[in-house]
């Protein structure tokens, strides 16, 4: 993700160095420790290790730009896969070998790559530039194969610049052949916040915030604001007492659920007493969402993809990359599923965010739609995070002592927009500079200190961790403000891999880190 402009040079220099891009030594430091290649053998020992179907699944992904219709008449020129946002999903059985070819049609010189979020895949899959690849030039192809061995609910979206802000995402899902949930039907539902081709692009949204906040850094109450007066992005006042205080930095004018604003809702269909499982995705660039369905409890068996001790709830708090899915038992009638901007609805005087929350309908009977203003009152219910979940007896790992710890302070602020990770901003010119070091074979401690006063939804790619000695599986997790959050996982995926905020805009400015196995 770091700046666009750099990354093109870094790789223009870089020519036709393929996949094998970060070999496993520095000539310029003969000190430094030697890195695996995120291409080496052990990468491919590690596929073969992978239980696979013998079944491979072929889908060509083609991202070019287009006018997109968020219904109600709003439509707006973004980029996306196929022409829609979200893409198509991709559905998939555990085992199954993806061979996904993104074909680039974005204008100009844009590169691009395909990140699949939460998979645990092979390193040089990952779709990471220039970490796992080259960047897919304009007008050139790249085909992903992987075998994709663990089932849950995930999706895919780019990972350069702050492209994740468009329409560039969709689902993926990867069926249990041996599921042991017993519903009736599914619903995927995307969550995202949207601003591009409405009020600007998430390129001119970075830009300007990265000039801070004007000289406002240390100002108290309202002093200082004159000078925020012509901020056309930048969300001011947004704050959350389940986030810990501020909630965001980017003003959207629309929120969208599967791609609809709430005037012109996306409908599922269904009837009464049926068993519904809902996969959940936050596809969103800078909002946690708190959702709940008009009428109903939800049942949470999943997040991030792993099973979790069912528990009942009112609504879910999800942040950017977190998925959850739910059980409900269907009423008999029309019912609002909303997902509230969590802390966004007083931002602004709510001037710039015209529908602070997204809306779908879940319709089984008669009955008229509700307002897209609709607030049910589970919003203020029982609301479900990942700290008070459990993981199942089955996939909860084996008590351990870390053989490697890892502290990981989250560092930077609003005033001069200098997100990074101890104290250091991520430069993608130079990406194995200050690696986080594993050995095959560990248990691995990361204690994520975050030390600044915002929340940061902390994304692992190329394995899930486990929050605690008995908490959920995940790959992203929320971490408050001037809160500590401890994560163990198994390093059993060589490869190099990122840790990051999965705020795009946190990300791109810096609050990145390279997780590496040694050689």
């Amino acid at each position: 993700m770091n700046s666009i402009n750099r990354r093109t040079v870094l790789l223009a220099g870089l020519g036709a160095a393929g996949t094998g891009l970060l070999a496993a030594c520095n000539d310029d430091n003969p000190g430094s420790p030697s890195l695996l290649s995120p291409s080496g053998s052990q990468v491919a020992r590690a596929e073969k290790r992978r239980s696979g179907s013998g079944r491979v699944h072929r889908v060509t992904l083609t991202a070019a730009p287009g006018t997109l219709d968020l219904g109600g008449g709003v439509t707006a020129k973004s980029w996306a896969f196929d022409g829609r946002a979200p893409g198509k999903e991709i559905r998939i059985s555990a085992g199954d070998t993806l061979a996904a070819e993104l074909s680039n049609q974005l204008p100009g010189k844009t590169t691009t790559s395909i990140h699949w979020h939460g998979l645990a895949l092979r390193g040089d899959m990952d779709g990471v530039p220039p970490v796992t690849q080259t960047a897919v030039r304009a007008g050139s192809t790249f085909t992903y194969r992987f075998i994709a061995d663990a089932p849950g609910t995930y999706f895919f979206h780019p990972h350069v610049g702050v492209q994740l802000d468009r329409g560039l995402y969709a689902p993926l899902i990867v069926e249990d052949p041996r599921e042991p949930l017993s519903y009736d039907d599914e619903w995927v539902v995307v969550l995202d916040d949207w601003l591009d081709g409405v009020t600007g692009t998430p390129d001119e949204a970075f830009t300007e915030l990265g000039q801070g906040m004007s000289g406002m850094d240390g100002m108290e109450g309202m002093e200082g604001m004159d000078g925020m007066a012509e901020k056309k992005f930048m969300l001011m006042g947004a704050e959350s007492d389940l986030l810990g205080g501020d909630a965001g930095d980017v003003a959207y004018p629309y929120h969208l659920v599967n791609g609809r604003v709430p005037t012109d809702p996306a409908v599922f269909s269904g009837k009464p007493s049926r068993r519904v499982r809902l996969r959940i995705v936050n596809a969103g660039g800078d909002t946690a969402y708190r959702v709940a369905l008009g009428g109903h409890k939800l049942t949470v068996t999943h997040t991030d993809g792993f099973p979790v001790a069912h528990q009942q709830v009112d609504a879910l708090l999800i942040g950017m990359g977190e998925r959850y899915d739910v059980l409900v038992t269907l009423g008999d009638g029309v019912f609002p599923l909303v997902a509230l901007a969590e802390g966004k609805n007083a931002a602004d005087g709510n001037a710039r965010g015209k529908d602070a929350g997204g809306m779908a309908l879940m319709r089984t009977g008669s009955g008229g739609t509700p307002k897209a203003t609709v607030r049910p009152k589970e919003l203020d219910g029982m609301i479900m995070t990942s700290s008070q979940l459990r993981a199942a007896d089955d996939v909860r790992l084996e008590p351990r002592k870390a053989d490697r710890v890892h502290r990981i302070e989250l560092t930077g602020g609003m005033g001069k927009y200098d997100w990074g990770i101890n104290g250091k901003r991520y430069d993608m010119a130079d990406p194995t500079a200050n690696p986080l070091l594993v050995e095959e074979g560990q248990r691995v401690r990361l204690d994520f200190v975050n030390a600044t006063d915002m929340w940061h939804p902390m994304h692992l790619h190329g394995h899930t961790y486990q929050l605690g000695d008995t908490g959920p599986r995940k790959d992203t997790t929320i971490v408050l403000p001037k809160q500590k959050v401890s994560v163990v996982f198994d390093a059993d995926n060589p490869g190099q891999w990122l840790l990051h905020c999965h705020n795009a805009y946190h990300g791109e400015a810096g609050m990145m880190a390279l997780l590496a196995y040694e050689a």
